[in-house]
């Protein structure tokens, strides 16, 4: 008899665990990435777009607790690009993403801290580009009414191999690319 108590009481509290979870799918057309690169001794950038092609948010009663997010990056683009000029056919070949080798960029989160006060959620992730994966940490912030989530990051393309192929117009170039991002969901 105790081992049935013992069996119902395990029962009943891996269901209420789950039912505490919660998978929100994202919205990736009203999701978005705004990319900007800079140059190293000039005043002068490059900004444009990205976009998801997929991705999930995972919360334990309310909190976040992780999330898988899928980049196209065959979305690369700016204005400049979209008027027939700029820098986007460059940042898609192999000097840079080489998109047509990785046409996706994955972000997974693995830990989060959230500050209460602050509505702050700090994340630790795993971020692959162009094959590579290596650690980022950053800050989100969640507006749960309108089920979205804001970060902004600021990433050295190096680290991810991400290099012009002529080493002086490389030094030209800031580490530094920025993302401003918008999760729908």
């Amino acid at each position: 008899m105790r081992t049935v108590f013992y069996i119902l009481m395990l029962v009943v509290g891996l269901s209420a665990t789950a039912q505490s979870q919660t998978t929100y799918t994202l919205d990736p057309f009203a999701s978005s990435i705004q990319w900007k690169g800079s140059y190293s001794f000039s005043f002068s950038s490059h900004t444009g777009t990205l976009h998801f092609k997929e991705g999930e948010l995972t919360t334990n009663n309310g909190t976040i607790t992780g999330g898988t997010f899928v980049v196209d990056m065959t979305t690369l683009s700016n204005e400049d690009h979209l008027l027939g000029r700029g820098p986007v056919t460059h940042l898609k070949n192999e000097d840079f993403f080489d998109v047509e080798k990785f046409p996706e960029a994955t972000l997974v989160i693995t830990k989060v801290n959230y500050s209460k006060s602050e509505n702050r959620h700090e994340m630790q992730a795993d971020l692959t580009l162009k094959g590579i994966t290596r650690p980022i940490i950053f800050r989100a912030y969640a507006d749960g009414p309108k089920k979205q989530l804001s970060a902004q990051l600021k990433l050295d393309r190096t680290l991810w191999g991400i290099t012009y192929n002529n080493k002086l117009k490389n030094e030209a170039i800031s580490d530094a690319m920025e993302l401003d991002v918008l999760l729908q969901f």
